[in-house]
């Protein structure tokens, strides 16, 4: 069966049940059910059968569930496009489908690029009746992009068979039930969503989703997940290192209800969460380590952390999963071949020949590009990339369509770009340019235009200038001999002396985390090497000084130094949570 079939199996089962939630929202299995069946109803009229693609551009509401559903039942196979993207982005992805249908909200009509195709807006129609079986198991399910090494992002097709053979290889594993509640915290554009809807639907289990200000905010997404008894999490490392450090995550309340958190999206060190298990006040969650990779269908390989893996440094990613076989290549590369290996690329004939080749035994098999070697007691160790791939806060980026993007921009003769581990082991992307003759290298106006073509993950934090780039004796690319980033090299604003009392308290702090001798106003936080984690770190410094509850979402939206502080001194927040209770307070600190 494909997986919207289980799933209506499911809703038969137990209609009642709540399958999505986003806050006081509810849809139960039987009415997202039906809101699925009415849509199918109206693709089906619209010719949308088996290989037909048709776009998903929807915020993260059940709307998004609901349109996922409704497009598998019509036997179609789902595009998701982040309204978040930049146009630029969008609009590759839509020449590159030639899609001719959309499913999208009224809404955020102004966001798409574009369309020369049909629009369908999502409505609260309801139909009972399931659709006849419209897709078999070899067609397509969803096509998802990712970074791509030519310049341009590539769409790797999945197939219903592989995802549901996923979900039978894990089984034994999990032991998912109907009793689980998981959350749906990453974009629909990046596969670990797959996992996390589907693990939720498949065993009449209830989804969370979680709102973008909630996921971009630690301390509330914590008590997110004790106030929505949250049992199944699934997380990039770098997410959940910056989750860990959050009060209250240690369960001293004893509020949480975790028994399962799942990691994946990039390579694991498992020593990072080492002092949260120690510390966790009961038995911890189980910790599993997937390695995984989007040709293969999300999750290759399992294995649950034990004490001595926390103890190490190893990213040890286990045994693959029993659908799939993994063996390595004579450099150690990693190859993939069984139920989940992807069909291909879409419209890459050449690429798809190059990175999915058959074995001797006519066997169907991926090569990773990963890195890996085979452990005495037969467990896998992940060795990182062979190729210039990176993986940053779990997205897995191709340096050479970032450095496609830099050579476009005006000044620039030619360049590279790398991924630097900091002491804490958070990676930041780093660009080398050569100006064209007599040029200088303009930063500000590179940033803007990297901005507007590139999500904001790839868009590096710092541009070095080099009279040229330094070479091997073999002639390539001398990458150990790039010098350090300075200040000077970040993107940032000219020099402006901070003059309120939240504009010097948030300059010390990000002094303080970020290394640098001096922090301005017009200062970007990402700009000057901050990342996902440091901004966690960030708020809970600035909350412990202000005696106030930081909204990292907030500051997301607004990472420059005058803009989040004259939204500290003008915005009431909620000062630090003793009890479910919230109390609204102002903190004017706009004056000396």
């Amino acid at each position: 069966m494909c997986a919207h079939e289980e799933f209506e199996r499911q809703a038969r089962r137990a209609p009642g049940a709540i399958a999505v939630a986003l806050g006081n929202e509810t849809l139960t299995y039987a009415d997202l059910n039906a809101r699925a069946n009415h849509l199918a109803h109206r693709l089906i009229a619209r010719s949308v059968g088996p290989e037909i693609l048709v776009g998903l551009c929807l915020e993260r509401t059940p709307d998004l569930i609901v349109a996922i559903l409704g497009i598998l039942k019509a036997g179609g196979a789902y595009v998701p496009l982040d309204p978040a993207y930049p146009q630029a982005r969008l609009d590759y992805i839509l020449r590159d489908t030639n899609l001719r249908l959309m499913v999208t909200q009224r809404h955020l009509g102004e966001r798409l690029p574009a369309f020369d195709g049909e629009t369908v807006y999502l409505d609260s129609g309801i139909e009972v009746s399931d659709p006849p079986p419209r897709a078999a198991p070899e067609n397509l399910a969803y096509l998802i992009y990712t970074s791509g090494s030519t310049g341009n992002p590539k769409g790797v097709m999945i197939e219903h068979r592989n995802l549901t053979a996923l979900f039978r290889a894990t089984e034994q594993h999990f032991d998912f039930s109907p009793r689980d509640v998981w959350t749906l915290f990453h974009s629909c554009a990046f596969d670990f969503s797959v996992w996390e809807i589907w693990g939720a639907l498949l065993y009449g289990g209830r989804l969370e989703i979680v709102p973008r200000d909630i996921a971009r905010s630690g301390p509330e997404f914590a008590e997110f997940l004790a106030e929505r008894c949250v049992t199944v999490l699934n997380q990039t490392p770098s997410a959940f290192t910056a989750l860990i450090r959050v009060p209250g995550m240690d369960n001293r309340n004893g509020d949480l209800a975790l028994r399962l958190v799942i990691f994946g999206g990039e390579a694991l060190n498992p020593a990072k969460p080492k002092p949260w298990a120690d510390s966790y006040c009961g038995a911890p969650p189980d910790l599993v380590n997937m390695y995984g990779i989007t040709e293969t269908t999300i999750h290759t390989t399992y294995h649950r952390l034990t004490r001595a893996d926390l103890d190490s440094p190893r990213s040890v990613i286990g045994r693959p999963l029993p659908h799939l076989g993994i063996r390595l290549a004579e450099d150690g590369e990693i190859l993939v071949a069984g139920a989940g290996v992807a069909r291909g690329y879409l419209n890459r004939p050449d690429l798809t020949k190059k990175r999915f080749r058959a074995d001797a035994n006519g066997i169907h098999e991926y090569r990773s590009g990963d890195l890996g070697r085979l452990l005495p007691d037969g467990c896998f160790e992940h060795l990182g990339r062979k190729d210039q791939q990176a993986k940053i806060r779990g997205y897995r980026i191709e340096l050479g369509e970032i450095e496609t993007a830099l050579n476009a921009c005006e000044g620039v003769a030619e360049c590279i770009v790398v991924a630097l581990e900091n002491d804490a082991g958070s990676k930041r992307l780093v660009a080398y340019a050569v100006p064209v003759r007599d040029r200088a290298l303009d930063r500000l106006r590179i940033n803007a235009t990297l901005s507007a073509r590139l999500p904001d993950h790839m868009v590096p934090s710092a541009v070095v200038a080099l009279d040229t780039l330094p070479l091997t004796t073999n002639g390539k690319i001398d990458r150990t001999a790039l010098p350090c980033p300075r200040p000077d090299d970040s993107m940032r604003q000219p020099y402006v002396a901070p003059r309120t009392v939240a504009e010097k308290t948030l300059a010390e702090i990000w002094g303080q985390l970020l290394k640098v001798d001096r922090v301005g106003a017009a200062d970007n936080f990402f700009a000057l090497g901050g990342d996902s984690l440091l901004a966690t770190e960030m708020a809970v410094r600035l909350g412990n000084a202000l005696g106030i509850q930081i909204s990292l979402a907030r500051f997301f939206e607004m990472p420059v130094l005058a803009d989040f502080a004259e939204a500290i001194s003008q915005t009431s927040f909620p000062r630090k949570r003793e009890s479910k209770t919230v109390t609204e307070a102002g903190f004017p600190l706009s004056r000396e």
